[in-house]
């Protein structure tokens, strides 16, 4: 199914985009070749994302009051948590809202569902809820946004690459299947410090109104866009790394962590493993002024980018929850091979 521009508001969240634990894989289709780039600008600034979903996502199963008693017809028509219901009796399915309207004719409803990248039809029967609506049963999300940080950008092509992750649903810790989306301007207006326990997190806001470039993808190793300018485009490119040039040892990242301000500041590489995934460098914080403003690695540092040796080596991606001065990267060789069209 083509995905499909909205410009419909909708309830974002403004924290910060970054994991404490590890990705899930939903199933995504097969993407071209791996951006062929030997030179990239490294941004670190923040950006706004907002991302809609193919349809909408199933993120929990209820039980509906009737005047009969309680029934589950999400549950007794198949649908399982993770589900992406992309259309109903064949119309495509827009939004939460869009989606409760096809339900209130009553009757049989043929949903379309993607499941880990099978599609199947289930045959749904809704139930007249106690409030005078017919109901399935199904909590659902349509959308997700947060603050996240811009990795790198292409000159050649207009390429950018953010989070050096994949945007997951909050409540089923699935990758979101894009739809649409699009990034803003964003900038950090306070910082929640880690501590041990408790991630930290970048608070900021964008403007909705203002599309600085579009998504094209949301994968494991990133989210990936389009971009003709925005004021962090046109910067000096650097070599790219391959992963057998990266090294333990000392290296710096770009983090926007107040106001529009992006600063070096101070890391060590600690271990490097190669392959697949978005863990392959062990990461510590040895920057003093870095560690009094944010503890270490908070959320929304997500994809600020490693160099080291004067070359991007990859990006940052995950925080240890009890060890906020530590984390994970994403060699950059890897997240190249997702931001192909």
């Amino acid at each position: 199914m083509a995905g499909r521009k909205r410009s419909r508001a909708a309830g974002f969240f403004l924290s910060g985009l970054l994991c404490a634990s590890s990705l899930l894989w939903l199933g995504q289709p097969a993407r071209a070749a791996a951006l062929d780039a030997e030179r990239l600008i490294p941004v670190g600034h923040t950006i706004g994302i907002k991302l809609f979903a193919e349809g909408v996502v199933v993120i929990g199963l209820a039980e509906v009051e009737t005047g009969s008693g309680v029934l589950t017809p999400g549950v007794d028509c198949g649908l399982q948590v993770g589900d992406v219901i992309e259309a109903a009796n064949g119309t495509e399915v827009e939004s939460s809202e869009q989606f409760a309207a096809l339900l209130q004719c009553g009757g049989t409803v043929a949903l379309d569902v993607t499941r880990d990248g099978r599609e199947l039809v289930l045959a749904a029967e809704p139930v007249l809820g106690t409030d005078g609506t017919w109901r399935l049963g199904a909590w659902i999300r349509d959308s997700m946004a947060g603050i996240g940080t811009v990795t790198f950008y292409d000159p050649d092509t207009g390429t950018f690459g953010a989070l050096g992750h994949g945007i997951t649903d909050t409540d089923t810790g699935l990758l979101m299947p894009l739809g649409d989306g699009a990034v803003m301007h964003a900038s950090v207006k306070a910082v929640k410090r880690g501590a041990a326990g408790e991630p930290g997190e970048l608070k900021g806001s964008f403007d909705l109104a203002h599309d600085l470039g579009e998504l094209y993808a949301n994968t494991e190793q990133g989210v990936f866009g389009s971009m003709s300018s925005g004021g962090f485009t046109d910067g000096e490119a650097v070599p790219v790394a391959k992963a057998d040039e990266v090294r333990t040892g000392p290296a710096v990242i770009l983090s926007n962590v107040r106001g529009d301000s992006v600063e070096r500041y101070e890391v060590e590489i600690l271990r490097v493993l190669e392959g697949a995934g978005v863990q392959n460098l062990l990461l510590q914080v040895t920057d003093a002024a870095l560690i009094e403003q944010t503890g270490g690695i908070v959320q929304g540092m997500s994809g600020s980018p490693i160099l080291q040796g004067g070359k991007i080596v990859g990006a940052v991606t995950h925080v240890m929850v009890n060890e906020p001065t530590k984390g994970y990267g994403i060699l950059i060789e890897n997240m190249l091979s997702e931001a192909g069209r």
